[in-house]
Order: structure tokens, then sequence, then C-alpha cells
């Protein structure tokens, strides 16, 4: 019973794998061209090719690990913020904290200028 049950999964996804082919080749002719990378490397030097994508993924990258960063900065000002109103912290912590976070925020945008524009 299960060698029959196992035959005819095998022929229904056969079928199918079959199916999903042969629809495949119209939706492979529609598909864009790629974008070359920023640093647009002269055509047939592959290597340049990978090394322009390697270098913007990179960027990409950093830009997230930046948005993160501002965004638990914003959270911890925002949570002192609210601890100064239910009085567990002072209003100079809430002053300190946002004059930190604006500095550590400066400091992540000159980082990415710079790293945007070394590579």
């Amino acid at each position: 019973m299960k060698n029959k049950f196992r035959y005819f999964i095998d022929r229904k996804s056969k079928a199918l794998y079959s199916l999903l082919a042969l629809f495949s080749i119209d939706l492979q002719a529609a598909l864009p061209t790629p974008v070359a990378p920023s640093t647009s490397p002269a055509a047939g030097d592959w290597l340049a090719l990978i090394e322009g994508y390697v270098k913007d993924s990179g960027l990409v990258l950093g830009l997230t690990i930046a948005v993160v960063a501002f965004l638990w900065i914003a959270w911890i000002t925002i949570s002192k913020f609210n601890e100064a109103r239910a009085g567990r912290a002072e209003w100079g912590e809430v002053g300190l904290t946002a004059v930190v976070a604006t500095g550590v925020m400066i400091f992540i945008s000159f980082l990415l200028t710079e790293a945007s524009t070394t590579i």
C-alpha cells in the first residue's frame, strides 16, 4: 500500500515539476536586464563586475546597520523621555541622552559618507 501511495505522489510531483518547467520558459523571457554596479566595469570584465556588486552590497549592508542604529538610538531617547515623565528619571538625563544620541547619529552619518566616497 505504501509503495502505491509513494508511486502516486512521485507521479504527481513529476507532473507538477514538468508543468512548472513548461510555464517558466515564458516567464524567463520577460525578465529585465540586470543593473550594472556603480563602478561600471568594462564589458566582459567579470571580476570587476563581481567586485562592484560586492562593494554595492557592502554599502547596502552599512546603510541597513545605520538605520537599525538610528532606530535603536531613537528608542532609547523616547524611553528615557517616558521615564522622566513618570518621575523615574531626571530631565537632565533626558537632555544628556539626546545630546549623546545626536553626536552618535552625526558620527554614523559621517562614517557612511566616508564609506560611500571611499568605495
